[in-house]
């Protein structure tokens, strides 16, 4: 721990004595998950909230967590149920339930260890998904009587069949850029009990409509392509759109993927409890100048 962090970190929570304070890190060693480091590290202020849904977890790693006693006492214990549970996950869902906020002091004040056998690895990447599916529909979902899932890969079909019945009911569609997929027409939910077994069309990215769950690897994100067509095909539509991210991933820490929940749909937004003051938070979509990043 850096020798300025107490204090850094308590003049943040004072004056945002809701929120959880964080700030950024340097690992040893020092070429440890770079992936996810470079993300805790320079997330935008405004993406502590709008990433929360993210496969790689809180959007403030735990070790830098700062936050006053009361506020703790508000949002509740942590889940002491051992090895397996994701007890920092389940915290910070709590307490952007109750309305807190998310900030990072921008110095690297703490230094991260990587060590293998830690606790957090024994965490299984099914719990984390169960976890994150359960507040996807929670905070983002219910609010929205449709929704297109783009990507009729191995990743959206997942989601879809990972969703409760009746989220599952909203998806009307999924869309793609692939060709090869979009050929299929549809897909056939085989291990629902259903009859006739429910079959979701499959259409070109252009043909759907929003509000969309978009489930798609970084690496393409970051491409020329699918960056162009978000950019200009999605954000353009208009300003009432909002947004929401999360993702799926194979592994805890392992190939990040991002989705990107875009919404005209008013109701689409993070809500903030009535306690503390607290006032609902609408989420705006980025400027082309702050980029996917």
């Amino acid at each position: 721990m850096m020798p300025q962090r107490v204090r850094l970190q308590h003049e943040a929570a004072a004056r945002h004595p809701t929120s959880i304070i964080g700030c950024q890190v340097r690992r040893e060693p020092p070429n440890s998950t770079e992936r996810y480091t470079r993300w805790i590290n320079q997330l935008a202020p405004d993406q502590l909230l709008t990433q929360v849904f993210t496969s790689h977890g809180p959007t403030v790693v735990m070790p830098t967590w700062f936050c006053s006693r009361a506020w703790f006492s508000h949002v509740g214990p942590f889940d002491e149920g051992g090895r397996g549970v994701p007890e920092d996950l389940l915290f910070f869902y709590d307490h952007l339930r109750r309305g807190g906020g998310v900030v990072r002091v921008d110095q690297s004040l703490l230094l991260y260890r990587f060590r293998p056998g830690a606790a957090t690895q024994s965490v299984l990447e099914s719990t984390i998904w169960t976890h994150r599916v359960c507040f996807l529909e929670e905070r983002a979902l219910r609010h929205w009587a449709t929704f297109t899932i783009w990507n009729a890969g191995r990743q959206g079909r997942r989601l879809y069949r990972s969703l409760s019945e009746g989220a599952r009911r909203k998806v009307v569609a999924f869309c793609d850029v692939d060709e090869k997929k979009i050929q299929k027409g549809f897909y056939c939910y085989e291990e629902s009990q259903e009859r006739p077994k429910p079959r979701v069309p499959i259409l070109h990215f252009r043909a759907a409509r929003p509000p969309f769950v978009i489930c798609v690897k970084l690496a393409p994100l970051q491409g020329p392509h699918l960056g162009h067509v978000l950019v200009e095909d999605v954000i353009s539509t208009g300003p009432e759109i909002r947004h929401l991210r999360t993702g799926t991933s194979s592994a805890v820490l392992g190939m990040a993927l991002r989705c990107w929940l875009l919404a005209r749909a008013r109701g689409a937004t993070l809500e903030k409890s009535p306690n503390y003051g607290e006032s609902r938070s609408t989420l705006r979509p980025p400027s082309r100048d702050q980029g996917w990043s």
